[in-house]
C-alpha cells in the first residue's frame, strides 16, 4: 500500500485548486491563533480557498475560538459567526454607539456594555458542513454530524447526529444508539493514518465489526 495523502500539503488534490487542507492553511496565519484545525480537513470554495478566514470565520476579532478536529469536509462558504458579531441586548438598544467614536464612544466605554456571551465554537472530528451552512457562537457540533446546506446551528449538534433547516433540528441519527457509542470508543480519527488507510473499506461500507477488528 502507498503513504498516505501529506497532511502538511496545501493543496491534497494539485489538479483541483479549490481544495485546501486546512491546518497547512491556518499555519500561513500564525496571527491568528484562535482558529485550528485538526489533519486531513478540508475546505472547498468554487472561487478561492485561500480566504478561509476571510470569508467563513466572520467578526473574529481575537476573542472567542474556532477548534475544527480531524477529517473534516466543509463545503463551498460554510461560515463561522465568531463571538464579535454579538450586540449587547441587556437595554431597549442594540446598537453598537461606542464603535462609532466621538460622543457616542466617550458616553459609555466599550468595556462597559454588557455584550452578550458567546463560548468557543467546536467541531468535532470526521464531521460534514454543507454549503452555505452557518455555525454560531458557542456550538459544539459532535463526531461524525453532518450540517445540511443553509441550516443554522444555534445549539449543540449531537454525535452523529443529520441536522438541517433554520433554526438546525435533528432531521435522523445516522446510526442507532450502540452504533455510535462503538464508534465514540473507537475513534479511528485518533489512529495513525496508515491504519485509517487500512480501514477506509470498513470506514465508507459501514461495517462496524470490520472497523473493531482494525
Amino acid at each position: 500500500m502507498t503513504a498516505p495523502p501529506d497532511p502538511d500539503a496545501l493543496h491534497p488534490m494539485p489538479e483541483h485548486p479549490g481544495m485546501v487542507f486546512l491546518k497547512p492553511l491556518l499555519a500561513r496565519t500564525p496571527q491568528v491563533a484562535n482558529v485550528i484545525a485538526g489533519d486531513f480537513s478540508y475546505y472547498h470554495d468554487h472561487e478561492d480557498p485561500l480566504r478561509f478566514l476571510e470569508l467563513c470565520v466572520r467578526y473574529n476579532y481575537g476573542f472567542g475560538s474556532l477548534a475544527i478536529g480531524r477529517y473534516c469536509a466543509i463545503a463551498h462558504r460554510a461560515t463561522f459567526l465568531m463571538p464579535g458579531a454579538n450586540h449587547a441586548m441587556a437595554g431597549p438598544s442594540t446598537y453598537p454607539f461606542g464603535i462609532m467614536g466621538g460622543a457616542f464612544a466617550e458616553a459609555l466605554p466599550l468595556t462597559e456594555y454588557p455584550w452578550r456571551g458567546g463560548g468557543p465554537i467546536v467541531v468535532g472530528n470526521d464531521v460534514w458542513l454543507g454549503t452555505e451552512c452557518l455555525v454560531l457562537p458557542g456550538v459544539t457540533i459532535g463526531h461524525g454530524a453532518v450540517v445540511a446546506a443553509r441550516a443554522v446551528v444555534s445549539k449543540d449538534v449531537p454525535p452523529y447526529a443529520v441536522v438541517a433547516g433554520n433554526p438546525a433540528r435533528v432531521v435522523r441519527m445516522r446510526f442507532d444508539a450502540d452504533t455510535i457509542a462503538g464508534l465514540l470508543d473507537i475513534a479511528w480519527w485518533d489512529w495513525p493514518a496508515e491504519r485509517v488507510a487500512r480501514a477506509v473499506p470498513a470506514l465508507v461500507k459501514g461495517d462496524l465489526a470490520a472497523l473493531t477488528r482494525a
